[in-house]
């Protein structure tokens, strides 16, 4: 595994102590996370949607994300990018978010 394959996962590890105040699963597993990327220098880029334009944390989520994400081993900078195409919806979700949430 290399370095960067190696903070990708602390990455993703990272990612699933975030959540959604109003959904009881991680936001990786619920699907909001749609790109993981780390250069050579150790600059994070992830871009991640929310469940919708309206949501109450939106403000506050991304900025929450970017600093968790900034205290990786090996990330030497850290970005969050919202965007909103394709939008979220319950099929991005992981089987096991599925499961505990009861849908699909």
């Amino acid at each position: 595994m290399t370095d960067i394959e190696k903070t990708k996962q602390a990455i993703i590890e990272t990612l699933q102590t975030c959540y959604d105040p109003e959904i009881p699963v991680n936001i990786h597993e619920l699907g909001l996370i749609y790109e993981i990327h780390v250069n050579e220098s150790g600059e994070a880029l992830i871009r991640m949607t929310l469940t919708s334009p309206a949501c109450p944390v939106a403000q506050s989520l991304p900025p929450e994300v970017e600093n968790k994400i900034a205290t990786v081993e090996g990330v030497t900078s850290a970005k969050v990018e919202v965007v909103w195409d394709p939008p979220w919806n319950m099929g991005m979700m992981s089987e096991a978010a599925k499961l505990q949430l009861g849908v699909g």
